[in-house]
Parts: structure tokens; sequence; C-alpha cells
């Protein structure tokens, strides 16, 4: 690096947002993500021993995949070489190709590569890295806030550790606020800075585990608060409010979170807590799911999960359905919240769920099911000559409209597949 590149390196460090400069460099500095960080677990070891293998970041935003790759980048002796899946194209793959086998036959150095956003490489761009992930030319370190194994190749899905990180937890989110105020070279340590407790508890709520808005937030409280009289920022609740964006919900009416969320949902109401279900329907209401969508599921659910435990709940998600259909939204959340509700309050029954579902198993293994004559249509000329209804006892005929006789099918032994619950 010369002298014009460090200086312009020193000047992005103090022009870039706070959770860029606060970004760990240290295995031992990262926060949070302890179920695949905790030492003595897989990628720790393969971080610190420099031994690492081909693996993808799957986790929601802020929660430390580029951290991660920023460690890695510190601590490996190998190449390091990153891509935006946003605006690099194959052209750009190949580049970093052919700097990596001039580097392996020049140095004998491994490279690694990563590749932000992996999920936004299309089907061609990640075929071109496939054979160089799998020849280990390439050490592969993709980050995606998308399921990799909805939206990544297969066959580099099946080449690489798939690590999945969670939001970061409340005291997670503590830790970094309080490190940025105090750090005098990469954080607010030389503005003089005072978070009030309740203006930290509101930034820790708010930031929802993503410690990038966190920072963020708090950096811009901070620059644009006056100090007091005794030339100290003092940040409380209204500015620290006032600074933190409205937090979109994380969602996509066709990957991961839509059926996590609308899975979350289902088990609310079978799980009967009405509270738990109307909070995952206001999730999915305020992240533009179809409404149509939440009404068919409700139809189902009341036909699995309610049954003939009350008679009444399959026509009201009908009617229900239809409803929302009429009126559309907004007024369609009244009437989803009523069925949603109404469903969870139920008392539950999968017995016609659970008997159809062995009736099927039992024909599809192969059952005889041979209609016996009795049970035969007698609606043709000469149905009677061929023995079709002969036998039949017409069940309005008996007492209380019922008599005892065979409805199975020919050589076959009746079994109870519909059980009903108390």
């Amino acid at each position: 690096m010369d002298l014009f590149s460090a200086a312009a390196d020193r000047e992005q460090q103090q022009t870039a947002p706070l959770a860029f400069r606060m970004r760990p460099q240290r295995l031992a500095e990262v926060v949070g993500q302890q179920h695949i960080l905790a030492p003595g677990s897989l990628l720790h070891r393969a971080i610190q021993a420099d031994r690492l293998v081909s693996l993808i970041l799957f986790g929601p935003p802020g929660s430390g995949k580029t951290t991660l790759a920023e460690v890695i980048a510190c601590t490996t002796k190998a190449r390091f070489e990153t891509l935006n899946a946003v605006s690099a194209g194959i052209a750009d793959i190949r580049a970093v190709v052919e700097r990596a086998k001039e580097e392996r036959a020049l140095h004998g150095r491994k490279t690694v590569l990563f590749i932000d956003e992996i999920h936004r490489f299309n089907k061609g761009q990640q075929d071109a890295l496939l054979p160089f992930v799998e020849q280990g030319l390439l050490t592969l370190v993709g980050a995606t806030t998308e399921n990799p194994y909805f939206q990544v190749n297969p066959a580099l899905v099946s080449r690489s550790h798939v690590f999945r990180l969670h939001p970061l937890g409340p005291e997670d989110i503590r830790v970094l606020l309080r490190r940025a105020i105090a750090d005098k070279q990469r954080g607010l340590g030389e503005m003089g800075l005072d978070l009030t407790p309740t203006a930290e508890r509101v930034l820790v709520e708010l930031s929802g585990g993503d410690a990038r808005r966190a920072l963020n937030a708090l950096e811009l409280a901070a620059l644009t608060s006056p100090l007091n009289e005794d030339g100290r920022v003092v940040l409380d609740e209204p500015q620290v409010r006032e600074s933190i964006q409205e937090r979109q919900v994380l969602y996509d009416r066709s990957g991961d979170e839509h059926y996590d969320t609308i899975s979350a949902f289902i088990k609310s109401i079978r799980g009967s807590d009405v509270d738990a279900a109307l909070l995952w329907l206001a999730k999915m209401l305020t992240a533009g799911e179809d409404p149509l969508f939440v009404g068919r599921r409700l139809m189902i659910l009341a036909a699995e999960d309610v049954g003939n435990a009350d008679s009444q709940a399959l026509p009201l998600a009908v009617a229900g359905y239809q409803a929302v259909a009429t009126v559309g939204m907004p007024e369609a959340r009244i009437v989803l919240a009523q069925v949603t509700s109404y469903l969870a309050c139920a008392p539950k029954s999968n017995a016609a769920y659970r008997a159809i579902g062995e009736a099927l198993a039992d024909v599809q293994s192969g059952m005889s099911l041979v209609v016996p004559p009795h049970l035969r249509s007698t609606g043709y000329r000469g149905a009677e000559k061929l023995g079709s209804g002969v036998g039949y006892l017409y069940p309005h005929d008996y007492p209380e409209h019922h008599v005892e006789q065979s409805y199975w099918p020919q050589m076959v032994q009746p079994k109870k597949y519909y059980q009903p619950v108390q």
C-alpha cells in the first residue's frame, strides 16, 4: 500500500458509517452467534486454525455475515477477494479465477472469495463458480439473507457448510452500543457522549436484533444533537426514537420468511394461542401478504385441526374467505381477525384429517377395492340380471333408519379410520 492509498484508507475509516467502522477485526471481538462461534465449535476452530472450507452464511440483515467475512479476511493467510453479487458478473468471476491461479502458481497460496448477497447471482453466474470451488482453487464464503436451499445452486450448497445466523439478542446489541460510545479510535469516544438508560433500552428494542440499524441510529442521534452546558451530548428517548428509521418487516412472499411465518401462524391457532396467532397475522398483513392466501389456509385449518369438534368452524372460514374476496383490504383484516380468533379458541380435533390419511395409505398400498354386488349401481337396464344391488338393505325401511350390513369392499376386513376425540 502506497502513501496515497494509506491516506485514502484513513479517510474512508473516518467518513464511513459507524457500523462499518466498528466491525470486529478479530474473532474475540465478535458479539453474538454463539451457536456457531462458541469456542471449540466447527466454525470457530476453522477460522482460528486458518483451515477454512467453503461456507454460506445465511441470516437477516445486521446479524454479522459481513462481519464474519471481515474477521476471516483479517485472520487468513490466504489471498482474500470480495465481490458483490448485485454488481459483479461472470467477467468479474473469471478475473478472480485468473488471479487465484497466478497466486497459487507463484506463491502457493489459496484464494478465499467472499460474495455478498450471493443469492442475487443468476444460475449461469453460480454455475461459473462451481468448478473452481469444486477443484479447491477458490474457497467460497457466501452471504445471503435468503434461504440458500431455495435460492443458491444446489451443487454449490452441497459443497459448502451452511451456517444460519440469528438476529442479535438484546444484550448483544447493548454491548455493541456501549463499545461504540467508548471507542475513541473507531467509535464515538471523542464526542463525550452519554446515552440514558431509557434511550439505550429504546435503541435495543427498536433495532430488532440488527446491529447495523442500532449503530447507525446511535450515530445519527449523536451527530444531530446539540452539546449541553458541560460540552457533552446527552441522548435521551426522543432523540433516538427520531433517529431510528421505521423498521421494515422482514418478509418475502415467495421465500423463507413467507413459509416460516405462515407456519408459525397455523401452529399458533392449532395450539389455541389466539394472541400469538393475531400477531403473526398482523406481520403478514403489514408485509403485504395476499389476504386470500391467508383465507385459504384458514379454511384448510378449520377442516384439518378443528374438524367436527366444532361444526361451525369450516362454514365460518369459508364465509370469511368469501368476505375477504368481496371487501378487500384494509377491511379484510377484520374478517381475518374474526376467523383467526374463532378457530384459535375452538375445540380441536384432527380425527377427519387422520382418517382420510390412513384410508389413502391403504388404497395406495394396493388394498383390494372390489365393490360387492349389493352395493353396486342399479341405475341401468339389466343391472338386476348381473346381480347388482341384490341383497342391499335400504336403511330407511328399518327402525331408526339403520340396519346392520357390510359397506366394505369384498374380502376386506372392516377397520377403524375415524376416531373422534372427546
